[in-house]
């Protein structure tokens, strides 16, 4: 038997249209708290027109059809992907969208066979809930990866999705 889903249940699926105007929306208002806070030159959050990349997929975090969050797991070689683009719109904060968005990319990143998921985030202080979660879901800082450079104004971190010692491959 089928049953309805909660009605205050977060679901994350992959966006069907990751350049739709909701979704544009939150691109939008990520961009510009990025731009806010970080010093020029040092925003490295994807512009709208990176999301329809083909090594780019774009997950979408909604409650009755409401867009709470975005995030996107980016391709960089056949076992590496990374985390970008997460953001959650104002009145959905602190409700656990984030965490559930995070778990939804690395569910999918395991799918796709990837072995590792990196990030790279912001160091200043509007950035720390950011850190946090991501701490808490299990990421670990590592040093720069692809074109990003050691800087005051960066951190990357990394997770593993590798080996379980205790059931073999993941």
């Amino acid at each position: 038997m089928e049953t309805a889903p909660c009605p205050h249940q977060v679901i994350v699926s992959v966006a069907d249209l990751p350049l739709a105007p909701d979704v544009l929306g939150v691109v939008a208002d990520h961009l510009s708290f990025n731009h806010s806070v970080t010093p020029p030159g040092h925003v490295h959050a994807l512009a709208a027109e990176s999301l329809a990349d083909p090594a780019v997929t774009v997950l979408t975090a909604r409650r009755r059809g409401a867009l709470l969050g975005i995030g996107a797991l980016r391709r960089l070689d056949d076992e590496h992907a990374e985390l970008k683009s997460m953001h959650t719109v104002a009145a959905a904060r602190r409700q656990g969208v984030g965490a559930t968005m995070v778990d939804g990319l690395l569910s999918l990143a395991a799918e796709r066979g990837f072995r590792r998921v990196s990030l790279e985030t912001g160091t200043m202080a509007a950035f720390a809930p950011a850190r946090r979660l991501y701490r808490r879901c299990g990421f670990t800082v590592c040093p720069p990866f692809g074109s990003y450079t050691s800087n005051p104004w960066s951190v990357c971190m990394t997770i593993s999705l590798g080996l379980d010692p205790a059931v073999g491959e993941a």
